[in-house]
């Protein structure tokens, strides 16, 4: 008798990466998003299999969750000859990956998984894996195990959409991606992904501590703290957040900008662009410690107008800057999801985001949403909560509730229903639609935030 549901009993899952959880293969909001995905998948019962480039000093491979989730470090004899990332050395890992890694994963995971009697689920993430998915695919058909396995590639970004062969692409896998945005820049290309969002993880929906937030704002000792976290890209918008900041300066408001870049030139041109303003910047700088030390190094940075923070901020302490700031500047002119905006909403931030694919957000209700590169549009809103405190108050609250349902679980229950779809379509599946509680129910939407949503909308 066939399955009817994808379960932890009947399924497993693979997914191939580029970016990985080592701190070598991390680069931005991929990694983040496949660790994610990874770990939930296997706190839920699945076992999972996590194919990246990774650090060339730990192990090749490596069991953890329960062994529910395995980790297998590729290309790692070439990384040690590329010691500064994942993406040093980025053709010659790619053509490893692409010819390697398809036939490990059908001989060493997809044909025992199938002589157990599982189902397999083969998730692709950017454009790195394209080739490999393909590859997988021929290969699995050549050994009459395709129809065993559900294959879908997922698109984070338009990064080297040029050098994707789509019509391949799509004939061997089901293509997906992140937001309603993504879907409509990919349909003018002739594509129809499937829409499955990304998520944050259920513990950054913890309350942060307000007494740590009032010490980072204490040691700045702004009236108005502004913070933005994003690569130096100017699609991220960096010079209309310094510009902003400018102008709330220029109203006699003593305004801190902490902006969080990376080593990308553009970030050159945006300090240049700041002290042309008129603006003072400093750098700060701390070795990895406890809060004690990150607030150390903020507060050795002041008197300023832009701090640039030039080490790496832990999950914990992003926490209480985005619940300290007046507002979490994640204003994107091009944003395929917008992980900060929605893990400041969770930590009770304000956020302020692009109208691309943040489809999370929803304008004056638990976020304020961009619809201009005009720096004036920032400077209005934030003037508006300096003189309507109770909004603030308002949309802050707002926000941990939207975040409430946008974890890592709910993301998988929408991927998985859109598994169980394709399987079915495949004739792998048999039976009725996945059961209701695997579904998004609009009675479960939290009751304010839809009252309120309605009431400014309607």
């Amino acid at each position: 008798m066939r399955q009817r549901n994808i379960t932890p009993e009947n399924t497993e899952f693979v997914i191939l990466c580029f970016e990985g959880p080592d701190r070598y293969s991390l680069a931005g909001g991929l990694a983040v998003r496949v660790d994610n995905l990874s770990r939930t998948l296997a706190e839920m019962g699945f076992r999972t299999h996590l194919l990246f480039v990774g650090d060339p000093e730990l192990k090749t491979e490596e069991v953890g969750h329960r062994g529910k989730l395995v980790l297998y470090r590729w290309c790692q004899w070439i990384s040690k000859y590329y010691p500064k990332g994942v993406y040093e050395g980025e053709n010659e890992k790619l053509y490893d990956f692409s010819e390697s890694l398809p036939w490990f994963v059908k001989d060493r995971i997809v044909k025992p998984a199938v002589a157990r009697g599982k189902l397999v689920v083969i998730l692709g993430e950017e454009w790195h894996t394209a080739e490999a998915m393909c590859r997988l695919s021929d290969i699995l058909y050549s050994d009459g195990l395709r129809d065993k396995v559900v294959m879908f590639w997922n698109a984070n970004n338009t990064f080297s959409f040029h050098r994707i062969n789509w019509g391949r692409l799509s004939y061997a896998t089901t293509i997906t991606t992140v937001s309603r945005y993504m879907k409509h820049v990919m349909w003018r290309m002739g594509l129809n992904p499937l829409v499955i969002p990304n998520g944050i993880p259920r513990s950054l929906l913890r309350k942060v501590d307000d007494k740590l937030a009032a010490g980072v704002r204490e040691a700045l000792g702004a009236d108005l703290v502004l913070c933005k976290v994003a690569r130096w890209d100017p699609d991220k918008r960096w010079n209309g957040a310094v510009e902003a900041t400018a102008r709330l300066k220029e109203r006699g408001l003593k305004t801190v900008l902490l902006a969080r870049g990376g080593i990308e030139p553009h970030g050159q041109e945006v300090i240049q662009n700041a002290r042309s303003l008129g603006l003072i910047v400093s750098v700060a700088r701390t070795k990895p410690g406890s809060s004690v030390g990150y607030l150390a190094a903020l507060k050795e940075a002041v008197p300023a107008d832009i701090i640039d923070v030039r080490f790496h901020l832990p999950t914990d302490v992003l926490r209480v800057v985005y619940r300290a700031a007046d507002g979490v500047l994640a204003n994107s002119g091009h944003e395929p999801f917008g992980l900060v905006g929605l893990e400041a909403m969770a930590a009770g931030g304000i956020a302020f985001t692009g109208c691309t694919g943040e489809d999370y957000a929803i304008p004056f209700v638990n976020s304020f949403v961009l619809e201009t590169g005009d720096p004036m549009e920032i400077v209005g809103y934030i003037m508006y909560l300096r003189d309507y405190p109770e909004e603030g108050v308002r949309i802050r609250k707002a926000a941990r509730l939207t975040a409430r349902y946008f974890t890592w679980e709910a993301a998988v229950q929408n991927l998985r229903s859109k598994l169980e779809n394709q399987a079915r379509i495949q004739g792998t599946l048999g039976g009725r639609l996945a059961s209701a509680e695997s579904q998004f129910a609009l009675s479960e939407f939290p009751p304010e935030l839809l009252a309120t949503t309605l009431k400014r909308h309607y």
